[in-house]
């Protein structure tokens, strides 16, 4: 069976019109997404809702200061970032898995321009990937607590959560005092 060809295929849908912009001959628009919170890089709408994601306990258990991920329960196997369904064997119903809260820095690097969108006012700020013992992946986080010049591979980091001032909460890793 062949994909249909661009001329069969539906229109995207427009936007609804607003009453002005057509009163003044404007196209169609959606309204922008809220601006989210400074120095933060999240979605622009809260993900943690459980109508919205089966990963609401992820957000829920980083408000409770606990950091975890999804294991399957089948082949044992723990995903970064959490899954609904583990990826090798496809099989739903994970189970938590709690993780390390220190790690050591393995790579990093300092944003000086170009920032993602919601942390364009917080550079420079060093991201980093961290090596979490007994773990088979690493994460990519933001890393504090020093300036570039000063942090070096191997250095020791610990998982901290913080507000982002809507409501939510996020995490981090924090250079471990020398």
């Amino acid at each position: 069976m062949s994909s249909p060809s661009p001329a069969q295929r539906e229109p995207a849908p427009e936007a609804p019109a607003r009453p002005e912009a057509l009163a003044a001959g404007e196209p169609p628009r959606r309204d922008p997404p809220p601006r989210p919170s400074p120095w933060t890089l999240l979605d622009f709408y809260p993900p943690e809702d459980p109508r919205q994601t089966r990963i609401a306990p992820f957000f829920d258990a980083l408000k409770e200061g606990r950091f975890v991920t999804t294991e399957c329960p089948r082949d044992g196997r723990v995903h970064w970032p959490p899954a609904v369904a583990c990826p090798v064997c496809h099989q739903e119903g994970l189970r938590w898995h709690e993780l390390p809260r220190r790690g050591t820095l393995y790579a990093f690097s300092e944003v000086r321009g170009g920032a993602p969108l919601g942390m364009e006012e917080g550079v420079p700020f060093v991201v980093g990937m961290v090596e979490l013992p007994g773990e088979d992946f690493r994460l990519f986080s933001r890393i504090v607590g020093a300036p570039f010049a000063a942090l070096h591979i191997g250095d020791e980091v610990r998982w901290e959560t913080y507000p982002v001032g809507d409501g939510r909460t996020f995490y981090r890793y924090r250079r471990a005092t020398p």
